[in-house]
C-alpha cells in the first residue's frame, strides 16, 4: 500500500511541475494574465482563494520572471522545490526500499506553521486586493459580471 501511495504522489508532483510548463509554451501573449481565473471560489466570490496564482506563479517562474512569479503567489518558486525534492525522496524510498525524513514530512508543527503562515498570507492578500479594487472590478473576477 505505501508504495502505491508514493508512486501516486510522484505522478502528482509531476503533474503539479509539468501543467504549468506547458501552459507556459502556450503563453505567447500573456493571455494567462487577462483571462478567467478556473478557481471556484474566485469565481463565485470575486476573491482569491488561498491557493489562487500559484499556477500562474509556477508560469512566470518558468520563464524566468521572479518577480511576476512572487507577485501571483508567494510559494510558486517553493512549490517547484517541494515538488522536486518530493520526486527525488519518493524515488529514493522506492528504490532503497527505506523511509527518510518521515518526522519532518509528516511533523505536526510543520504544517501548523505552514497553516498559519497561508492564513497571515491569505489576510494580507484579501486586504491588498480589496483596497486596490473597486467593487465592480471584484464583480468581473466573478461569474456574476
Amino acid at each position: 500500500m505505501k508504495r502505491e501511495r508514493k508512486i501516486i504522489g510522484i505522478i502528482g508532483a509531476v503533474l503539479v511541475l509539468i501543467i504549468p510548463f506547458f501552459l507556459m509554451l502556450h503563453n505567447q501573449n500573456n493571455h494567462l494574465e487577462t483571462d478567467q481565473s478556473l478557481c471556484p471560489f474566485k469565481m463565485l466570490t470575486g476573491f482569491p482563494c488561498p491557493g489562487c496564482g500559484i499556477t500562474k506563479s509556477l508560469v512566470y517562474f518558468y520563464e524566468g520572471d521572479l518577480y511576476k512569479s512572487l507577485y501571483y503567489h508567494i510559494l510558486g518558486p517553493f512549490v517547484v522545490l517541494f515538488c522536486v525534492l518530493t520526486i527525488v525522496l519518493l524515488l529514493t524510498e522506492l528504490m532503497t526500499k527505506k523511509e527518510y525524513l518521515n518526522g519532518l514530512v509528516y511533523s505536526k508543527k510543520l504544517a501548523y506553521a505552514l497553516a498559519c503562515f497561508l492564513i497571515f498570507y491569505q489576510i494580507v492578500r484579501i486586504t491588498y486586493f480589496v483596497e486596490n479594487n473597486t467593487y465592480d472590478s471584484i464583480l468581473k473576477e466573478s461569474i456574476w459580471k
